[in-house]
């Protein structure tokens, strides 16, 4: 009985990596729009403090090909350092306008909603780019989001990255997570139902789709604001999309500590967004699944090769041909491991109601929400 639950289970797996492949596909079918007009884009960078990187991530949108864009930056506090970054690059780019605010302390939960809400009362222009401080991209990434938006069904436009841990171990293993395991969950649920959410490091919407939606006021106490705002543009019956432009995104780096918090708010957060699919995850899991069946029954072992195989085929999928990245040799090693620690990390957002996120701890409701504990 056991062995036929578990032979159930990492059947079920081996079909959703075959699903991975056929979605990533789909998106490579995908073209981008050629440039017809040039609509004005305004930036929104919500900052705090220096990070590995955060010179080359700012000067990478200063360098946009393109004719009509501005860059706002947001800071709490008019000492933090990362206004040193910024002065120096709207020295060296005088031609591109830019504009710095200090917004003060956020009166609520969500303090990037805060600055986001800050740099939008402020925005001269219609399509609003939200993108993170560990944000870097090519010269031509506005130039084609703004082609994504020559369809006048769309209203909102999300970003797929690859994901770079320029230090740590563990940070390392969980971009490799985010590369080989999460990108291929979010290309599975645009073939399977179409963009019903979006991902935080960068999104682009319409002014008029934000104001639709509630504004960035509906989103000041939830902790995927991110989520939500595709999910809101979605549901309103606005067209959301998975961009065709991968940008990267320079997670952090540390001990086993700091990535721990960082997975447990990111479990914990997913669960709680879309619990439904949070348990399907369970199929995500190949590896460890495989290993179970292995461990239980050892005659199973050609099956357990046979997952991982299908493992490796479908990782390269996503990092080769989608993300168009190299998958290394301490990569095939790796792959095992974190999917291991990944699926660990699954189990343990089952239990757990608070999370630590910027230095404060809060308590998360079952829609989301969030609040200082």
């Amino acid at each position: 009985m056991v062995t036929a639950f578990l032979l159930a289970l990492v059947t079920g797996s081996l079909a959703y990596c075959a699903l991975v492949m056929i979605a990533a596909r789909a998106y490579l079918r995908q073209r981008p729009a050629n440039l017809s007009a040039a609509p004005p884009i305004s930036v929104l960078s919500p900052l705090e403090g220096i990070e590995d990187g955060l010179e080359r991530n700012l000067r990478s949108f200063f360098e946009q090909r393109y004719p009509a864009f501005e860059l706002l930056f947001a800071v709490r506090r008019a000492d933090d350092p990362a206004l040193d970054v910024v002065r120096r690059l709207m020295a060296e780019f005088p031609g591109v306008p830019a504009r710095i605010l200090i917004t003060g302390e956020p009166p609520y939960p969500n303090a990037k909603v805060f600055s986001l809400q800050r740099m939008h009362a402020v925005a001269a222009h219609e399509v609003l780019v939200m993108k993170d401080s560990d944000v870097r991209a090519g010269p031509d990434m506005i130039q084609t989001i703004a082609a994504e938006f020559q369809d006048a069904a769309v209203g909102l436009v999300t970003c797929p990255y690859q994901a770079i841990a320029a230090r740590g171990f563990w940070w390392k293993l969980d971009a490799l997570g985010m590369n080989t395991q999460f990108l291929g969950g979010v290309l599975v649920a645009r073939m399977l139902e179409g963009m019903r959410f979006a991902l935080g490091p960068a999104i682009a919407i319409r002014k008029r789709v934000l104001a639709d939606i509630g504004g960035l006021d509906s989103l000041t106490d939830y902790l995927a604001e991110d989520f939500v705002m595709g999910q809101a543009a979605s549901g309103r019956g606005h067209g959301v999309i998975l961009s065709s432009y991968v940008i990267e995104h320079h997670i952090g780096g540390g001990d086993f500590s700091s990535n721990m918090r960082h997975r447990l708010r990111w479990v914990r957060s997913t669960r709680r967004s879309r619990p439904k699919g949070y348990v399907g995850e369970l199929f995500t899991n190949p590896v460890p699944l495989a290993s179970a069946l292995l461990v239980w029954n050892p005659s199973f072992w050609p099956v357990a090769l046979g997952t991982l195989l299908v493992r490796y085929v479908t990782a390269w999928v996503t990092v080769r041909r989608v993300l168009r990245r190299r998958v290394t040799f301490q990569d095939w090693l790796a792959i095992p491991f974190q999917d291991l620690l990944s699926f660990l990390f699954w189990l343990a957002g089952f239990f757990g109601k608070t999370v630590l996120w910027r230095g404060r701890q809060y308590q998360l409701g079952r829609d989301g929400r969030i609040a200082l504990h």
